[in-house]
């Protein structure tokens, strides 16, 4: 690599200024959007309208930035809006002629993003139609997803566990991870010594710890990514359930990286099913995949995808041509575009979705997108001291001396101290998100 490749790979990290704002700007069109479509929730309202306001504002807003630059800069809509309500995960972004609304009592799982310049934001949110506080399984369902969330947050982050998160760890046991015989209660975080950095499957097995606490399933097949310039489905990878079906390289967390962390819960057995292929709407195109494709109508829906959404998922919704349907199919047998189905739980489960964006900046974890959720009365308790001991730890770092790093004088001396940011657990997981 030529000393000026490594410079323009270092301008697409994190320690790019210019790159940072683009990542925080596409996050506060994201939460707005979010916010938008939270409002326009309601009994009575057709799906596919929710959906197309929500995907509407970001193409709005995004298309007001850097209109007055030399070089053009792609911007839009990095994921499609979805709603997918009750027993339904995710990824329902149904057609125009879709007739179907939402109900009071619904459930309803929201999930989006923008990008600017390919640096993207996205978010999931889980919303009641509903007044007053959620109780029951829907409020524990719900809880298991924040409170799993809050834990990811502080896990994912650089840096390695004897140097952080034990100490800070044995410090909350101390105050609250007392046995009933009054014994220290073991900490672990992973397999290995303490000196480990923490890896992607230490996150995956905290989770379903959450979860189990909640009496819910992580839902299998959700994988929490890693962002980049233009890739919303990074190599590193955290799984949400390990199994042998599914496998992803072991992976640390690294200063300057960008993750879309991506949690589902359920109250059923977190078994997705795919229960009709024709409700898929949303696809993406594989960028190393070719094939000649033999119908008219599949090369034409082809090159309009290439033209306008090359990188990025799109809903079917969004191409021009009334007979995509037909022509979408033979570019996904062979390869050319990727589905994104929607999948269901079984009727009757309650299902819950958070999904945030995090920068993994120098003075700690930055969590960009998130929204407030109602008041949750959960009927499950956080009383696992572990749980607790994750939610206490901090996400953020300072540095003494004007944040310049200065050598300890004395033996034990620290350079740098955690800020505290603890949730606390009394909360059972309905502490608002930030």
């Amino acid at each position: 690599m030529s000393s000026d490749d490594e410079r323009e790979e270092r301008e697409l990290d994190l320690t790019s200024p210019e790159v940072v704002t683009k990542y925080k700007s596409a996050a506060e069109i994201v939460n707005k959007a979010l916010q938008l479509v939270i409002s326009e929730c309601k009994p009575k309202a057709k799906i596919v309208d929710i959906c197309e306001k929500g995907d509407s504002f970001i193409r709005e807003q995004t298309g007001n930035m850097y209109k007055n630059v030399k070089k053009k800069i792609e911007r839009g809509v990095a994921f499609p809006t979805c709603v997918s309500v009750n027993n339904t995960i995710c990824h329902f972004s149904p057609l125009a002629s879709d007739e179907l609304v939402l109900e009071e009592g619904d459930i309803v799982k929201i999930d989006l993003g923008c990008h600017i310049d390919g640096f993207i934001a996205v978010v999931g949110h889980t919303h009641a139609l509903q007044s007053g506080p959620i109780t029951g399984r829907a409020a524990d369902v719900i809880a298991a997803a924040n409170t799993a969330a809050e834990v990811a947050l502080r896990l994912v982050r650089p840096g390695k566990k004897g140097n952080l998160i034990f100490l800070l760890l044995f410090v909350v046991v101390l105050h609250l991870g007392f046995t009933s015989k009054g014994e220290i209660v073991e900490l672990r975080l992973g397999s290995g010594s303490s000196t480990d950095f923490i890896w992607n499957k230490d996150v995956t097995e905290a989770i379903q710890k959450v979860a189990a606490a909640y009496d819910c399933k992580i839902v299998e097949g959700v994988l929490s990514h890693q962002l980049k310039q233009f890739v919303i489905d990074g190599n590193k990878v955290i799984l949400s359930v390990s199994n042998p079906d599914t496998r992803v390289d072991d992976a640390e967390f690294e200063e300057n990286e960008v993750y879309a962390v991506d949690i589902v819960t359920s109250t059923g057995d977190g078994k997705p099913k795919l229960l009709d292929e024709k409700n898929t709407t949303i696809y993406k195109r594989a960028v190393d995949k070719n094939y000649h494709l033999k119908m008219k109508s599949s090369r034409f829906i082809f090159s309009e995808i290439n033209q306008k959404f090359p990188i990025m998922p799109f809903t079917a919704r969004a191409l021009e041509d009334k007979r995509a349907r037909l022509g979408l199919v033979e570019c996904v047998n062979h390869d050319l575009l990727q589905p994104y189905p929607v999948l269901h739980e079984k009727p009757g489960d309650y299902v819950a979705h958070i999904k945030f964006t995090v920068l993994l900046m120098p003075n700690g974890s930055d969590r960009i997108t998130s929204h407030s959720l109602q008041e949750l009365q959960p009927s499950k308790t956080i009383d696992d001291p572990e749980i607790k001991a994750w939610l206490a730890l901090g996400t953020k770092t300072k540095k003494k001396g004007g944040g310049k790093k200065k050598k300890a004088k004395k033996s034990g001396e620290k350079a740098e101290s955690t800020e505290a940011e603890p949730v606390d657990a009394t909360t059972n997981g309905a502490a608002a998100q930030e």
